[in-house]
């Protein structure tokens, strides 16, 4: 873009003083400046010709209107403000979908600048001065104007794409799974095919768009996609693709306001990542029945609570995940277990109760570990395998082998 000088308003010609020759020639040479016009952008903009044909041809009207609008402006330069929609009227769709503000500016200084090299074919000698300044202030105008209609495509597409991540996020959490949600999510731009996991916590007092844009750029070094959902008082974060698992939990549950920060198990893909964020909510209403719980919290840590709290899916999740696998294990590990934990978590006492040796006791809890992944020698995690055995016992489902009763001496 050519640079401009701004001039005083004494300095702006009116109409009287205009050259009525300039005027007429600049009017006949409309037709000539736009062939111009375009064989320049052929020559000078490499990205134009790689443009489609429809694409050159609307960016080409853009480029014609801007020369026929000089004209007009050049005949009554006091009046700027319709320069926009004159020139840009239909470029919100044409032109800010096509190409990026950088390469309309220099569209813009090709048609400049082709106005300006004709300046001595279209005015005597001692008009050109005026004449060159005049495409110069022109140009400004121009600018300024397309720096507008970018800047209203951009506020209306952030505002589009904000109202969409929301529905996204909305019908994740409601479990939705259609075609629908497929396209709501290309939309969006999510490309990640890494596993998502979901967070929720309060949200900060601070929740405003400053607060979002910091959001996303924390989460774009920690994961591969990130949707962003505040739902009044509630902050949910999906994540794609989450990197350094531990860490990034840690640094992640920084963003929240005070309580408890929960996160669900991991879903396969985003259309997919419901049951997650179900979990996750869950695990958010139940855990403040454990004070110490760390920030964050998996889902499936707080299974006790949330089966406590009313939540089935918890309650499935101990008996598939936990009751059953340990009856249909060999060795009496659920009688074991049993025993162990209502013995007050004494191996002697669980090895007399069984007329098993303190060592059978041992390898048994070493095994309970190894099917469940929850060890009953940690008094958390035997809290965990004691609600499983509660919940198995009173499921109606399948049950498998029966516990049988510790011999009593």
């Amino acid at each position: 873009m050519p640079v401009t000088r701004t001039t005083s308003a004494e300095s702006v010609p009116s109409a009287e003083h205009l050259d009525p020759p300039t005027l007429e020639r600049l009017k006949t040479s409309i037709g000539r400046l736009s062939t111009a016009t375009l064989k320049q952008l052929e020559v000078s903009l490499p990205w134009y010709r790689a443009l489609r044909p429809d694409e050159r041809a609307a960016l080409g009207m853009v480029a014609q209107k801007g020369i026929a609008s000089f004209v007009n402006w050049y005949q009554r330069q006091g009046s700027t403000a319709w320069v926009l929609s004159d020139v840009f009227g239909t470029a919100p769709t044409e032109l800010t979908g096509t190409i990026s503000l950088q390469k309309a500016l220099q569209l813009i200084r090709v048609v400049v600048q082709v106005v300006e090299d004709q300046v001595p074919v279209l005015a005597d000698a001692r008009v050109q001065p005026a004449l060159r300044e005049a495409v110069l202030r022109y140009s400004r105008e121009v600018a300024f104007a397309a720096a507008d209609v970018y800047a209203r495509a951009a506020e209306t597409r952030g505002a589009w794409d904000t109202r969409l991540e929301a529905l996204v996020v909305d019908a994740i959490l409601r479990g939705e799974s259609s075609d629908a949600l497929r396209s709501r999510i290309a939309a969006v731009g999510w490309t990640s095919t890494a596993p998502v996991t979901v967070l929720v916590g309060s949200s900060p007092a601070e929740a405003n768009a400053t607060f979002v844009t910091e959001v996303r750029r924390i989460t774009s070094r920690l994961a591969e996609d990130t949707l962003v959902g505040i739902q009044g008082e509630r902050l949910i974060l999906v994540l794609g693709g989450l990197t350094d698992k531990s860490g990034a939990m840690a640094r992640l549950a920084e963003l929240f306001g005070p309580g408890p920060v929960v996160y669900g198990p991991p879903a396969e893909a985003l259309v997919s990542a419901g049951p997650s964020a179900q979990a996750a909510f869950a695990g958010l209403t139940a855990a403040r029945a454990w004070p110490a719980a760390p920030r964050p919290v998996a889902a499936d840590d707080l299974w006790p609570e949330r089966v406590m709290a009313g939540d089935p899916a918890a309650r499935a999740a101990l008996v598939q995940s936990i009751y059953r696998p340990l009856l249909n294990a060999t060795n009496g590990l659920a009688e074991t277990l049993s025993a162990y934990l209502s013995l007050g978590h004494s191996l002697e006492a669980t090895a007399r109760e069984l007329f098993v040796h303190a060592n059978t006791v041992r390898y048994r809890l070493r095994r309970v570990c190894d099917i469940t992944g929850w060890d009953p020698m940690l008094p958390r995690e035997a809290f965990v395998l004691q609600t499983a055995l509660v919940v198995g016992r009173l499921d109606p489902g399948p049950q498998g082998p029966p516990e049988r009763s510790a011999p009593r001496s």
